[in-house]
């Protein structure tokens, strides 16, 4: 399983931005999606998630109603808009393929278990 994130960057707070993550038609047809973000010296954070059979949602508390997770089928993409950025936002974001699709009930990211890429980083001022 290969995940591409890209989309990150420095941006002031109140801003929106939409970070994608490229990964195979078989990737999301077979594995549960999602985000999450580790920011230095903390613990990573799930962020949201996208069930793989119906396509349900949810999200972290600390972004629900700011974040949008979506799909672009079309292009293999999975985007995370992200508005009213604040500074408590900043973060690496990752995107994560979860193949027993527990994640989507935990929002949490397990190294032994889910796949995720290198990684783009979202710095909010």
């Amino acid at each position: 399983v290969q995940l591409v994130e890209s989309g990150g960057g420095s941006v002031q707070a109140g801003v929106s931005l939409t970070l994608s993550c490229e990964a195979s038609a078989y990737t999301y047809s077979s594995h549960g999606m999602g985000w999450f973000r580790q920011a230095p010296g903390k613990e990573r954070e799930g962020v949201a998630s996208n069930y793989r059979g119906d396509g349900s949602v949810r999200y972290a508390d600390s972004v629900k109603g700011r974040f949008l997770i979506d799909k672009d089928v079309a292009r293999n993409k999975l985007l995370l808009h992200m508005n009213n950025l604040q500074p408590e936002d900043t973060a690496m974001y990752y995107c994560l393929a979860d193949p027993s699709g527990a994640y989507f009930y935990t929002l949490k990211p397990l190294s032994d278990s889910n796949y995720w890429g290198q990684g783009t980083q979202v710095t909010v001022s």
